[in-house]
């Protein structure tokens, strides 16, 4: 059965896929209409336009963060507990 949070998770990881596409197509975009022109190319305008993509990107980077946060302590885990891989990590009491 699906969960809210995991249709948050799901559409957060979908967004940051294709964000990450659409800057690789811009990327490319760019470097082509550098090649082939010169002279008239608005190098000024692309980069602004990565700057805002980096910008969403970002902010979908945090809002995955404060939903992971969100789940670890609606499960009672405390953030800091957990290790490398999502392990919980062992205090050094051995618990």
């Amino acid at each position: 059965m699906k969960t809210p949070d995991a249709d948050i998770r799901r559409a957060l990881n979908r967004l940051q896929r294709a964000l990450e596409k659409a800057r690789r197509e811009i990327r490319g975009l760019r470097e082509t209409l550098e090649q082939a022109e010169a002279d008239g190319f608005p190098g000024d305008d692309y980069a602004e336009m990565e700057n805002h993509l980096a910008s969403v990107v970002d902010l979908v980077k945090r809002e995955q963060a404060r939903q992971q946060l969100k789940i670890l302590r609606s499960g009672g885990i405390a953030p800091g507990r957990l290790g490398a891989g999502g392990r919980t990590a062992m205090r050094s009491d051995g618990t």
